[in-house]
């Protein structure tokens, strides 16, 4: 079975000459990942734009016609860190609605990639940290929405803290986050999810995998979950130019594959978006982030497999 990969070349929008988010990094990986085999030109699931009334189910519908109208204030732009343009807001548009598809097709075939996604600093009241809309928020309230959809769980891997989803979902008791992340990296201020574990600056790779085992531990017992979704943010490496964690990339893959055949082994549907990656050699990033889609394609290989 091919691993499902959601894709849209207009993931990349421009931004400004030494503009710290690494745009071009999403070219790249599509690069990556046929040159890998993982994918072919073409082969990729294309989102089509989510709509003003989807993300006004997870944030504030003020805040939404604000973005649509390329009315925020300086104050709202400088907090998340990009500029008002159409392009952004369609990055946006079709980042979130790649979440759902991946979130569609891992309730098929148990896995699914989103080329994107990972925008977890966003809450319901207005963006941060790169992300204007949180594409988990959306697609999870989607899913609600249409209902038969039982208790969801977000695993959140990224460096920094999944603070505006915990924020989103707080007191839902159909929503379980759980993030692992480095305490002294931003936000700053922190926010209370249904479980925290933040790591001391400089944790490498043995420090890292005993937390995530433990994190995972703790999720499994509060489930049974109907869906999960995963973000493989690779801002943990010890090259990030963001991070504060020390991860090799062997570090990133013994992750992956352990939070995969986590959720493989409880028959999990997992929904992988990509989370963060700062690295001035885009190239090297990408092929940071296509662990996540190679760890993927094996798992799903594995599976195949007759006993």
């Amino acid at each position: 079975m091919r691993l499902p990969v959601i894709h849209h070349p207009d993931y990349q929008a421009p931004l400004h000459d030494g503009h710290t988010f690494p745009m071009s990094k999403y070219g790249y990986l599509r690069e990556v990942l046929v040159e890998r085999g993982l994918t072919a030109p073409g082969d990729w699931l294309t989102p089509a734009p989510a709509t003003e009334a989807m993300f006004a189910r997870a944030h504030d519908p003020a805040y939404v016609a604000r973005v649509f109208s390329e009315t925020l204030s300086r104050e709202e732009e400088r907090r998340i860190g990009y500029s008002q343009s159409g392009r952004v807001t369609r990055r946006s548009q079709l980042a979130s609605a790649g979440t759902l598809i991946a979130a569609r097709f891992a309730l098929e075939t148990g896995i699914a990639c989103n080329t994107a996604g990972g925008s977890h600093h966003a809450r319901h009241e207005h963006g941060a940290g790169f992300c204007v809309f949180n594409d988990v928020a959306v697609a999870v309230r989607a899913l609600q929405r249409e209902g038969g959809m039982g208790p969801v769980a977000v695993i959140d891997c990224d460096v920094h803290q999944g603070d505006g989803t915990a924020a989103i979902f707080r007191g839902d008791p159909g929503v379980f986050t759980a993030s692992l992340h480095a305490h002294g990296n931003y936000p700053f201020e922190k926010e209370t999810g249904d479980l925290d574990i933040a790591l001391p600056d400089g944790s490498g790779d043995a420090a890292y995998l005993v937390a995530l085992s433990a994190m995972l531990d703790r999720v499994a017992r509060e489930g049974p979950f109907s869906l999960a979704f995963y973000n493989a943010g690779v801002d943990v490496h010890a090259d990030d130019r963001l991070g504060r964690l020390t991860l090799t990339d062997g570090g990133i893959r013994a992750r992956d594959r352990r939070v995969l055949a986590w959720a493989q082994g409880r028959g999990l549907p997992l929904a992988c978006v990509l989370g963060g990656g700062y690295d001035s050699d885009r190239r090297r990033l990408a092929e940071r982030h296509a662990i996540l889609f190679e760890e993927a394609t094996a798992t799903l290989d594995r599976r195949a497999k007759p006993a």
